[in-house]
């Protein structure tokens, strides 16, 4: 290794601010069996299929509907 490198000329990561985040979340289990039944049958992870279902909610500004009775 060298005892000094030059960063002068580097760049920027141009997707540091895509970068995903790790959080805590309270998921049923019926839900959680939902997404990895689906995600098995796709091929790719549960919890990147969670992430693609709630970023097309948000992308598409879907709101729940909630009823109170």
């Amino acid at each position: 290794m060298r005892k000094s490198y030059d960063f002068s000329e580097s760049v920027k990561n141009p997707y540091a601010n895509k970068l995903k985040r790790q959080i805590t979340i309270r998921i049923d289990e019926e839900t959680i069996d939902y997404f990895k039944n689906m995600a098995e049958a796709k091929g790719v992870p549960y919890q990147s299929l969670i992430n693609l279902y709630l970023r097309d909610c948000a992308a598409t500004h879907k709101e729940l509907k909630t009823s109170w009775e």
